[in-house]
């Protein structure tokens, strides 16, 4: 079997989630951008709420699935609205919501509401998998642990490091950390700042089993070229 730091093809491929979050992305950049997620046969692309219908139509009969976002970037919209969110994100066929929590209430220290704003969604996403976003940047340590044991009373499947759009992403660190604070049931996705073959094995070896990335392409090149 041919691999990499003692990863093969497939476990750093199905490790990503294709990202196409940006706001000047064109509608042939998504199309492009699902060309890609399908030709390397990645976990899923993370598009905008309003190109989920597109991709879903663009990826039919691959295994790629179609993700999106909910509150994003900042996590302070209304629990209601996270709630359309979701269910709109359902209705037009994503079966991955990664849901920026309320950073607001969870430095406040209004943890009952943040795991309140979590469940409700987790709710509303009706099966879908739930990502939980923490943006550790604006994080000290203890609000990092509060917020992975209410993504776990919650009932979300995942806890995830950060948008991509703030001052910093994701570090060993916060990983290992996250990783500490839930259960094995809990998932980690890394994001922001994962841009190379060595960088994805270093989250995957810290214990994540997802990770945004918009150099997938560069990647997972860099692995057929160096795996042995």
């Amino acid at each position: 079997m041919t691999t990499y730091r003692g990863y093969d093809y497939a476990r750093y491929a199905g490790t990503i989630d294709h990202s196409l979050l940006r706001p000047e992305l064109t509608q042939d950049d998504i199309r492009a951008g699902c060309e890609i997620a399908a030709a390397y046969k990645v976990a899923s692309v993370c598009a905008r709420p309003c190109d989920v219908a597109l991709c879903v139509d663009l990826l039919k009969g691959t295994a790629v699935a179609v993700g999106t976002v909910i509150g994003f970037p900042h996590g302070s919209s209304t629990t209601a609205s996270k709630v359309f969110e979701a269910k709109d994100a359902r209705a037009n066929g994503a079966v991955e919501l990664d849901m920026v929590l309320n950073i607001s209430w969870l430095r406040s220290g209004l943890l009952d509401r943040v795991q309140e704003d979590i469940a409700a969604v987790v709710e509303a996403a009706d099966g879908a998998i739930v990502k939980v976003i923490f943006e550790n940047a604006y994080l000290n340590d203890d609000q990092i642990v509060a917020a992975c044991k209410a993504t776990e009373a919650a009932g979300a499947d995942y806890v995830k490091t950060s948008t991509g759009f703030a001052p910093s992403g994701a570090t060993l660190e916060d990983i290992r950390l996250m990783r500490a604070s839930t259960s094995q049931r809990i998932k980690i996705k890394a994001a922001g700042g994962v841009r190379t073959l060595d960088a994805l094995a270093d989250v995957i070896d810290a214990g994540v089993a997802r990770c945004g990335a918009t150099a997938t392409q560069v990647i997972l090149e860099d692995f057929k070229a160096r795996a042995q």
